[in-house]
């Protein structure tokens, strides 16, 4: 199979498939925890469903629509991706199935087994069936599929299980069936119930047992008035295309159309059919056939279990030597959280780098500006919001409290639109100004300013980020936040806002990079005055961390500064188009992947200048959307000492070893480390870099 599309860019779908198995592959990794290796599981299959609900349900609405797909696709038409993509994705799910069994085995030899409804004691079986009865039973929802007409709509947010009834004949005037029949059925596993049931245990052993097989065990307790000769059960699972349809009607609030958009998404053409492949041939073919799934569609065979996205959750059973140490948030040298953040930030800028150092310093950032009598205003960007996010509750405290709170939350973010819908509601009641965006962008930045009145003028307080305003997130994401007072940066900022309110006017910024209007001229600029430098002879550095890489133009130039003797440093987690280290195109240019214990996900840019560094952090990755199609925010950084800690901090990530793969054309994932290098882990000596700055300012 040809990983290259031609000879210039790889492949954006193969080369996310590629980034999903070296989430694999911190599954297979031995030197993993063991309860962390299937989080990892879990991670790689959320991944992969969000890519089938996403980007594979859009290459395949290519074939049903007038258009050039082979132009868009890069010189592959759609049919032959689809084929490809579903090849290597049914070469990774052995992969896992293979994996899953061996950490199964592993965490056995530690006295914890899963075990299925046939390997369960007296004592165990007793507690499933009362367990059953009690929580599962009310939850199961059953549906006899033979006599009707329209096959039920399966969630693919849920697994089922596949039944098969055998009957027996019957003469009784008063059976269900009089004849010989085989009989299906759907029962809907509840995703409102804990996929591992802790089972009671006597010894040092623990017990956990999948929700499916509790109620494989209790398959007559659900069937009992059924005649049957015999019965069996496989899981099932289905993912549709996730792409919302929005209705013209004008009488409509935008709020309205999201809501019913997202119900609407729910009945979204089937993408992937995911199967058991131990179920007998006459019940998946009545599966396909009723559910008019066909060859055009990605059929493909799996395991006993599928959603194995739920062991991000598996339970840590007291036993925390399985798991990675986890390292509590640092303070901020020189920024206390018990003091005014406020007034510290009036006379310095200071950086937040989570998780490494506390989010709290954002919660409290905007606290006190809820309680501080000179505040008069808040204005705020959501993208994604925690569950029972704290960020909304200091918001309505803060109108309660007479602020003037203005709120653009994004209520398109994919798979978090209910609940944006949710709090925007929320928010609505309690009296907060909401800005629902504009037609056609995405509000992607993160950015907060408030605005206090001191001395008769107004000073404005910000925080910029890389990362969403998301408590839960920030405990496992990777990402920057500025908090300043800089007068000209703020200013721009408030020129955002004002462009959220009144989008036919485009603004002019002095300091910061926006998108759609000016990301990409500006980026082009800084690359043209490397390349101009490193034609002059003088020193000349490119060095970029971001999620993906997939903009051609982007792309093309990164390849004209590498032929100009630019040296160019990527650290890129996820897609990455860009072919490195090919001889006459990219030979000046190295890029790694580092995939660890957090998500990288902050945007770190920097250019060498004649060794006068300019530094920026973004919420814009190098890719079309980012820079085109949303509202991005790319900021400078000013302050000489936080600027050279996020070179040192560039630097930390850039010597990775133990974590860092390498990209390639090969899309191999080959890890940088070399047998007799030192290791070094990145995230690690990150936390210990951030450690010591603290200890040294004590």
């Amino acid at each position: 199979m040809n990983n290259i599309i031609n000879k210039k860019y790889i492949d954006r779908e193969k080369s996310w498939l590629t980034f999903n198995a070296r989430v694999l592959q911190e599954a297979a990794d031995e030197s993993v925890p063991l309860l962390d290796r299937l989080r990892f599981l879990g991670i790689f299959s959320n991944n992969l469903d969000e890519f089938f609900r996403v980007r594979y349900a859009a290459i395949r609405r290519m074939r049903f629509e007038n258009i050039d797909d082979e132009k868009v696709l890069g010189g592959i038409s759609a049919d032959k991706l689809l084929k490809e993509i579903t090849e290597i994705v049914i070469e990774h799910q052995s992969e896992s199935l293979r994996i899953l069994s061996e950490i199964e085995q592993k965490l056995e030899k530690e006295n914890i087994y899963i075990v299925n409804e046939k390997q369960i004691s007296g004592e165990q079986e007793k507690f499933i069936k009362d367990y059953f009865i009690r929580t599962v039973s009310p939850a199961v929802v059953t549906i006899m599929l033979n006599d009707l007409d329209n096959f039920p709509l399966l969630k693919d947010t849920s697994g089922y299980l596949a039944i098969k009834l055998v009957m027996n004949k019957s003469d009784d005037s008063d059976a269900i069936y009089k004849f010989s029949k085989t009989q299906y059925a759907i029962v809907e596993i509840p995703n409102t119930i804990n996929r591992f049931v802790v089972l009671p245990s006597n010894s040092e052993k623990q017990y956990i047992i999948m929700l499916d097989d509790v109620i494989r065990l209790n398959l007559n307790y659900i069937f009992n008035i059924f005649d049957y000769k015999t019965i069996s059960a496989h899981m099932i699972k289905i993912t549709r295309d996730a792409q919302l349809e929005f209705d013209s009607d004008l009488s409509k609030s935008f709020i309205e159309k999201i809501s019913d958009s997202v119900k609407e998404r729910r009945v979204g053409e089937p993408v992937r059919f995911v199967y058991d492949q131990a179920i007998e041939e006459d019940t998946l073919a009545f599966f396909l056939d009723r559910m008019d799934i066909d060859s055009s569609d990605s059929i493909i065979p799996g395991g006993r279990y599928h959603n194995r996205r739920d062991y991000m959750n598996f339970p840590n059973l007291g036993r925390y030597d399985l798991l990675y140490k986890q390292n509590p948030p640092l303070s901020i040298p020189g920024l206390d959280i018990e003091g005014s953040i406020l007034e510290k930030i009036r006379h310095k800028d200071y950086l937040l780098n989570a998780p490494y150092q506390s989010f709290s310093y954002i919660i409290k950032f905007l606290r006190e500006a809820a309680l501080d009598p000179k505040v008069v205003s808040i204005k705020i960007t959501l993208y994604r919001l925690a569950k029972n996010s704290q960020i909304v509750s200091s918001l309505i405290n803060a109108a309660k409290n007479g602020k003037k709170v203005i709120v653009q939350i994004e209520l398109q973010a994919r798979f978090d639109e209910a609940s944006n819908i949710s709090y925007a509601e929320q928010m609505q009641t309690e009296g907060i100004e909401l800005i629902f965006g504009m037609k056609g962008l995405k509000v992607h930045s993160k950015v907060c300013i408030i605005e206090r009145l001191e001395e008769k003028k107004v000073k404005r307080y910000g925080v910029i980020s890389t990362g969403n305003f998301n408590e839960n997130s920030a405990k496992v994401y990777t990402d920057i936040t500025l908090f300043t007072a800089n007068t000209p940066i703020l200013k721009d900022v408030s020129k955002v806002f004002d462009f959220f309110e009144i989008n036919y006017k485009i603004h002019r910024y002095k300091h910061l990079f926006v998108s759609p209007h000016y990301t990409r001229s500006k980026f082009t600029k800084l690359i043209d005055k490397e390349i101009l430098n490193a034609q002059l002879g003088k020193k000349a550095c490119i060095k970029l961390k971001m999620n993906s890489l997939s903009d051609f133009k982007m792309i093309d130039k990164l390849y004209e500064a590498s032929n100009a003797g630019v040296k160019i440093q990527l650290i890129i987690r996820g897609i990455c188009c860009l072919i490195p280290g090919i001889k006459g195109m990219s030979e000046n240019i190295e890029a790694i992947s580092i995939i660890d214990n957090y998500l990288e996900h902050s945007r770190l840019y920097i250019f060498g200048n004649q060794d006068n560094p300019e530094v920026y952090i973004s919420s814009a990755d190098f890719m079309t959307r980012n820079i085109d199609a949303r509202v991005e925010i790319t900021c400078p950084i000013y302050d000489e000492e936080i600027k050279n800690e996020l070179i040192e901090t560039f630097e930390i990530g850039w010597n990775a070893n133990v974590k860092a793969r390498f990209h390639s054309e090969n899309l191999k994932n080959e890890y940088r480390r070399k047998g007799d290098e030192k290791p070094y882990r990145a995230q690690l000596e990150m936390y210990n870099y951030y450690k010591s700055k603290l200890d040294n300012s004590q």
